[in-house]
């Protein structure tokens, strides 16, 4: 995969298989414990990366068996300064975790260059704080400020997208974006709605979408997503208008559990996979700009193939490997 590379255009055709549920998964289903929901650290235990490498084979299998692309992040959402001092590492040492978080992605896609149409190597950035609270008194200059460490880092490793996920507040919305177009990155900022169908810090998708833009203006973000989130949180907040064909990315959570409650169950919580593959191709009819799926807490391999089941029928798959 070359370092060079970037992220395709929605109009090319490809449709793309995105993980899963990375946390939930790596903790519930093989048991390892994550300091700050911070996945990075594992890279430093072997049996974590034996584990590591059998989920990312599993979701490369589903993407590779349905046709789909592949737009891979992983383990550096957590990958930021504060969260990193927490942590006890250096500047230095976050940057160098950074860089095995994306080499592990590119030596686990190898094998699968001649079955996948297109891998996509991206880096994940969360928000500053509670991904679930309001974003508190952050401004746009301190987020472009604060996440330009962690993205230069990104650029330096040669991702093809930065994968903004959970982000809840405007402001740090348009930080990160202008933080991406800096660095000369494609970035997808990707929301998360509450059971109000709302931000948590309060604006609707649509205004969250439209203010980001009208805000970041020529920095503003490639495209945007919704992820950590169910169907009956963030399908209320759709509706007609251009600014969803802003929207290129759906990653929902397994379960219609609100996230708070999730969060302290202390096992996984799978939903039912079939449906949300239902619901995900009912989408992909009503959003044709579309084209990144996957999901995101309780989800992996089994949802993962049934999204991509519902979704390629509709679709369906690209025309040969790149």
């Amino acid at each position: 995969m070359s370092k060079t590379a970037r992220f395709t255009p929605a109009a090319s055709g490809i449709t793309y298989l995105a993980e899963g549920g990375t946390e939930t998964e790596i903790m519930y289903r093989h048991g390892h414990r994550l300091r700050e929901f911070a996945m990075f650290e594992l890279l430093d235990d072997p049996q974590a990366v034996t584990d590591l490498r059998d989920m990312y084979r599993r979701y490369l299998d589903v993407a590779a068996t349905h046709g789909m692309g592949a737009a891979m992040a992983g383990f550096d959402y957590r990958a930021s300064p504060d969260w990193g001092e927490k942590l006890g590492y250096s500047a230095a040492g976050l940057a160098e975790m950074q860089h095995k978080c994306i080499d592990f992605l590119r030596e686990v896609a190898a094998p699968y260059r001649d079955q996948i149409p297109h891998i996509a190597i991206c880096g994940c950035v969360g928000p500053r704080g509670d991904a679930y609270g309001t974003g508190g008194n952050i401004t746009a200059q301190d987020a472009a400020d604060y996440h330009a460490t962690q993205i230069a880092t990104l650029k330096d490793c040669g991702v093809d997208l930065v994968w903004a996920a959970t982000f809840n507040n405007i402001p740090e919305a348009v930080g990160v974006s202008r933080a991406a177009a800096a660095a000369g990155v494609p970035l997808n900022m990707s929301f998360t709605l509450n059971s109000a169908h709302r931000l948590s810090s309060g604006p609707s998708l649509r205004e969250a979408i439209e203010t980001t833009d009208a805000e970041a203006g020529e920095a503003r973000p490639e495209s945007y997503g919704i992820n950590c989130s169910h169907p009956v949180e963030f399908e209320p907040a759709l509706g007609p208008g251009d600014w969803t064909g802003r929207i290129r990315s759906f990653r929902p959570n397994a379960a219609e559990m609100d996230k708070v409650s999730l969060c302290k169950l202390g096992h996984i919580e799978e939903g039912d996979p079939a449906e949300l593959g239902r619901q995900m191709g009912d989408l992909a009819r009503r959003y044709p700009a579309a084209d990144i799926w996957g999901g995101c807490c309780g989800s992996w391999d089994s949802h993962l193939d049934e999204i991509a089941r519902n979704v390629m029928a509709v679709r369906g798959p690209a025309a040969a490997p790149a």
